[in-house]
Formats: structure tokens, sequence, C-alpha cells
């Protein structure tokens, strides 16, 4: 090679093995090469028994997948772009035109919407049960039924389900069963054994909260046990794309040594400040499951030993939409967005009559997601902003 184009490109140096340090190395690639032709028909992506294209997993991604299976309490994972991927995935990969699909009715609204356009587009049938009556799932179940998600909690709402009772009805039906973990995150409970010969076939995860941990990542992670619906999933997975890039993963990495105590600290300061606003009387209702009242705590206590750092207040409804608005233009430390589990506190007011168009709802809800602020400096942003209420 005498051009320094050529050389510079098909350099011979090869960095010495036995680099070891805290942080996995990243490894970024589409293209990956092979020593022959031998190699590269001998290698199965199936199985991460080698490297065939970037799509299909580098060193940096499988990584993470065993890490998020082990945090689950899963054998098998597989990584998506963002936590409705991962939803997107499991709908896609066992649903067929002619099936139906149950899907609580407090569960993650962009879920539900992909259901009610993409799916029904495909002729596939949506029904909506009641989480906290399991009866409500037993009325839904048909023939037509080939898959059944669960929430706990729910989402906004934060009812918190019997999901020993509901896991039971679809195991009796051979119905399969997803949950969207992403409050339980692997620490709250472990999704595979909720009781004794009972848990869900596969626990989804919308690792752009707890485990990134920064507020600053898009990912999703689907987990099971079973290897024959890992391999269903798997192979949707390959045929859809869903392929994540070595800096997100490299990100989600990073935040999972911090992840238990994040979760511990979260949990304790949001439990203290909902306990908190459950005194305070322009507070009708504090959805916390955690706390003694809130829907489904009774179902909480024998199922959990933690709680994410997110709950919902509802403002009483002698206050009017402009003045909670108001009061949560009015926070100063509480920023005003979507998501959960980063570093900055959030909020979010709902009209759950948009969301819940069904249910019957007095006052205004709002949603409030604790970050790593002090306790007593969150408390205080509240206690000066609900003066705006009056």
């Amino acid at each position: 090679m005498t051009e320094r184009s050529t050389t510079l490109i098909h350099h011979p140096y090869t960095p010495p093995a036995g680099f070891n340090a805290p942080q996995p190395g990243v490894f970024k690639a589409s293209t990956v090469i092979f020593a022959n032709t031998a190699a590269m028909r001998a290698r199965d992506w199936r199985e991460k028994l080698g490297y065939t294209y970037g799509l299909h997993g580098t060193p940096t991604t499988f990584t993470l997948e065993e890490r998020i299976a082990t945090l689950e309490g899963g054998t098998r994972c597989l990584l998506t772009p963002s936590g409705l991927a991962a939803i997107g995935l499991i709908d896609f990969a066992l649903l067929r035109t002619g099936d139906e699909v149950l899907i609580p009715s407090n569960a993650y609204n962009p879920g539900k919407e992909l259901a009610r356009h993409e799916l029904a587009g495909w002729g596939i049938g949506l029904r909506l049960y009641d989480c906290m009556n399991p009866q409500s799932l037993i009325d839904g179940i048909t023939p037509a039924t080939k898959l059944i998600w669960l929430e706990a909690p729910g989402s906004v709402t934060m009812e918190f389900p019997d999901l020993a009772a509901l896991l039971k009805i679809a195991r009796d039906r051979k119905v399969v069963t997803a949950l969207d973990n992403t409050w339980g995150s692997g620490i709250a409970f472990n999704p595979f054994e909720i009781a004794p010969g009972l848990g869900v076939d596969i626990s989804m995860h919308a690792l752009t909260k707890f485990p990134s941990g920064g507020g600053d990542v898009l990912m999703g992670s689907v987990t099971t046990r079973d290897d024959d619906l890992h391999t269903r999933l798997k192979l949707t997975h390959m045929r859809t794309g869903l392929g994540v890039g070595a800096n997100d993963a490299e990100a989600v990495l990073r935040g999972l040594p911090t992840l238990v105590m994040r979760y511990d600290a979260q949990d304790r300061s949001a439990r203290a400040i909902a306990q908190w606003c459950a005194s305070r009387p322009e507070v009708s209702q504090v959805l916390h499951p955690a706390l003694a009242g809130s829907p489904g705590h009774e179902h909480w206590k024998a199922s959990c030993k933690a709680a994410a750092g997110i709950f919902s207040i509802v403002i009483d409804e002698r206050y009017g939409s402009t003045q909670v608005d108001a009061f949560v233009d009015a926070l100063k430390l509480f920023k005003i967005g979507y998501s959960w589990a980063g570093p900055v506190s959030l909020v979010v007011p709902y009209d759950l009559k948009a969301i819940r168009p069904r249910e019957e709802w007095k006052g205004t809800l709002v949603r409030l997601c604790i970050g790593l602020e002090a306790t007593q400096d969150l408390i205080d942003d509240l206690d000066q902003a609900l003066r705006a209420l009056h």
C-alpha cells in the first residue's frame, strides 16, 4: 500500500487485547467484517454467537440486553428505539388479521392509539377492559383474543391492579400476557414472579425512564423467559429494523449502576411529598399506589417492595382549569414536560375527559414526577405555587 488514503483505511495495526474498564466499550457498526466466507456463513445472529450486521447486535447492545434481562428477571431481551416501539414490536409479532388484543382502559394512551389506528387498519380488534375489575377481563376475552396487555399502575391515574388475579385469568385461558413494567423498572417487583407459579410472558420497559435516568435518551426493551416467544419477537424485530444507536446504548449502560439508588431516592421523596399534598385543602385526592386510600393500594402492598417517584394529585373541583394552569405555571423547580425519572422534577396537567371519556372525574388531575432535588425544596415550590389557585 503506497497511497496514504488506502493505508489509513486498511492500516495493519490492531490494539492489544485485554483492555478492561468499569464502563463497557462502545462499538459502532453497520458493516461487520468477516475473516472469510466460511466465517460469514457460520455466524448466527439469533443466538448471539457472533456478529453479522450492526442492526442484529454489537458487543455494546448485547451487553445492555443481558443487563436489562437480569434487571427484569428474564433471560432474553431485545432493544428498541423507544418504549412505544417496544409496544409496537410485541403487537406486530403476536397479532394477525382477525385477532383481538385486550388493553386496560387506563393504560398508556399512545399504546391504545396504536391499536385504534394501525392495528385496526390491519384488521386487528381492540377491546378495553377495567383492570380493577377481574370480571371485566373475563368478559372481554373471546376466542380471537391473542394478547392481553397489563400495566401497573395505570398511566396518569395510578390505579394498581390485582396482577395475580389478572394473570391467572389469562393463564387459564392460554392467552399471552405483556406487561408495561416501566414504572416497576425491575425494582418494585419481578414481573415474571408476581405470585407462586404466576408471571407475565413478556415485560416491556421504556428504558427512556429509570435505566437512562438522564432525560436524554429514547429506548425500549422487550424481555421474556420463553425461548420460542423470544424467537418470534426477534424475527419481527429483524424484519422491522428496530435497532438502537451505540451512543444511546452507552448512555443507558452508564445509567444502570445508579438505577437502584435513584429509584430509592425518588421513591422516598415522592412519598413524603405525596403525604404533604394529602394534607392540603386544595387537593381532593392523591393518587399514589403506596398511599393508603389510593386505588389498588392493597394490591400494591401484595406485589411490591418499592414505588416509582411519580404520582398524581386531583385539584378540588371548585378550582377551574384556568386556576389549575396558573398553579402549574407558578411552579419554579417543577418544569412542565412529559416523561419522568430524570434528575429534574416535572409536572403536567391532564384533561382526563379527553383521554378517559367514559369515566366520571371531578376536579383536575396534575401529575407530579419527582426528580433528585431536595424534598423540602420541592414542597416549598408546591406551597408557593398553590397560592396561585386563590
